[in-house]
């Protein structure tokens, strides 16, 4: 079978459609039947040219991707398979994509994932071994090992951005990190949800002058009463739903049948202006009944496509306390008090200011200085007396400042001297996910995201092209609980990687 999905995407001249899936948490019955039910119809139809199928959605365990998306290619369908860090590690995760490419679905999707929901027994422990960018890098490094081995057909992977976001850190950090993830060798992306037109064409403007020409699906949502609750409340990490459009989808299905005919035509509306601002195409969620339903949607962007314009005010909600990168105004953010600004210098800028300084005078490479602390770190380190410096030394500095979970392969100088293991639930090194919201973490909601305290740290600092301005391979568990000081001088830990590149 041809890699559909690959060669309608790379067409400028195609406009592509696909309809995200949702397992449920059984492996069979009707919901599940309902599913490859869908999918059979998209096949039928014509106009769909793939479905993607979710990993483990909210975090909560669901049937396999892989299984399912397997049974829906056999029925000739292409799949897009859903790719997260959050329950494998590294070993785990390379494992999968190799049964992936063996069973022929060669379509991902690299996510960094939802943090970790309810299994059996209670919460799982998230594991986050990788992040999406470094997923992307992992998934091109296999597919020259994939044509190496004769495999004609390399994996063909996406990623992910949500532009709707409400600080100038968190918009940002998405687009500087998808820079990355394009770097890193994604092929495609695709949007969270959201009902903003002016965030989807901040996107795309940005997109377009950093000179990309990687395709972007733009993400149009069935809109029920249950979905359009769970994303006003936050409970969808990185979506944007207005008070007034859940007020007024709340009302529409007082009457179901209304409702659903609304959804529908708002869902079309959005899909058209989509397509007018230059996305290559719509990936339609929130159908999990009927294909009749994509149908409907589809039939109705034909009918409307031309008027895509007129409909741009019904999605542009002018968010007073919102960043809008290519906008005129400002965003009307509230000023912080002095008690506020004074919390931000001693808990931040001057944290940052003496581990900057600091960071220069010993762990620079380009250093004079560099030399003679190579040769100290490798005569301690021949003495076996790293452990000691360590807890004599390392520790009671790092411990205090940072809280240092001892890893023995120090990123923070990638975070503004933040600790992106302390500080993040997920662990990302290369930018945040896309959960956080009006700038606090998805899963820690009353602290700050530390890549938004990340960017505040560099403004002070004047130093915003720092940001998240280079790829940063993984942690190296071989060093853990070992000094990252002896490490960084001996060339041990992750930046060596960096300084390879």
């Amino acid at each position: 079978m041809l890699r559909i999905f690959n060669h309608e995407i790379q067409n400028p001249d195609h406009f592509v459609v696909t309809v995200e899936l949702v397992p449920a948490r059984e492996s069979g019955g009707r919901t599940t039947d309902t599913i490859v039910g869908i999918a059979k119809d998209a096949f039928s139809d014509g106009r769909v040219c793939a479905v993607s199928i979710t990993d483990n959605p909210g975090g909560n365990p669901s049937l396999s991707p892989d299984v399912l998306g397997y049974e829906i290619y056999k029925h000739g369908l292409d799949v897009i398979v859903h790719f997260t860090c959050r329950d494998m590690n590294r070993m785990g995760m390379e494992s999968r994509a190799l049964q992936l490419a063996r069973m022929g679905m060669k379509n991902i999707l690299a996510l960094t994932g939802d943090y970790s929901g309810k299994g059996f027994g209670g919460q799982g422990k998230p594991v986050f071994d990788l992040d999406s960018t470094i997923l992307c890098s992992l998934l091109r490094s296999l597919n020259g090992k994939l044509i190496a081995s004769g495999d004609p057909e390399e994996f063909f992977f996406g990623c992910a951005v949500s532009p709707f976001k409400t600080t100038e850190a968190e918009c940002r950090a998405q687009y500087t990190k998808l820079d990355r993830k394009i770097e890193a060798g994604a092929s495609f992306v695709i949007t969270q949800l959201g009902y903003d037109a002016e965030k989807y064409s901040e996107l795309m403007t940005d997109h377009q002058r950093k000179g990309h020409t990687v395709p972007v699906l733009g993400s149009a949502y069935l809109l029920s009463p249950r979905s359009a609750g769970a994303m006003f409340k936050g409970k969808v990490p990185g979506a944007y739903l207005s008070k007034a459009l859940y007020e007024t989808v709340m009302k529409e299905w007082e009457t179901p049948r209304q409702g659903l005919k609304a959804a529908i035509e708002r869902t079309a509306r959005l899909g058209v202006i989509l397509k007018g601002l230059g996305y290559r195409g719509i990936h339609i969620g929130g159908v999990h009944k009927s294909f009749h339903t994509v149908g409907a949607i589809l039939d109705r962007m034909d009918e409307i496509q031309v008027s895509w314009q007129d409909y741009l005010h019904e999605f542009n909600h002018n968010r007073r306390q919102t960043y809008y990168m290519f906008a005129d105004r400002k965003a009307d953010m509230n000023t912080p008090s002095t008690k506020t600004r004074l919390k931000s210098r001693l808990v931040d800028f001057l944290p940052y200011t003496v581990l900057h300084t600091t960071h220069n005078l010993f762990f620079n490479k380009n250093s004079p200085l560099a030399p003679f602390f190579r040769t100290v770190a490798a005569m301690i380190d021949r003495n076996g007396k790293a452990w000691l410096l360590k807890l004599l030394l390392e520790d009671p500095i790092k411990i205090p400042l940072l809280s240092c979970q001892g890893c023995g392969d120090c990123g923070i100088q990638h975070a503004a001297f933040l600790c992106p293991e302390s500080g993040c639930p997920k662990h990302t090194r290369n930018g945040p996910c896309g959960g956080s919201r009006e700038g606090y973490c998805e899963v820690n909601q009353e602290k700050l995201c530390i890549w938004v305290r990340a960017y505040s740290r560099l403004q002070y600092g004047r130093a915003t092209e720092m940001f998240i301005h280079k790829f940063v391979p993984p942690r190296n568990w071989a060093l853990n609980k070992t000094s990252s000081w002896i490490n960084f001088h001996l060339g041990r830990d992750h930046q060596k990687e960096m300084v390879k590149k």
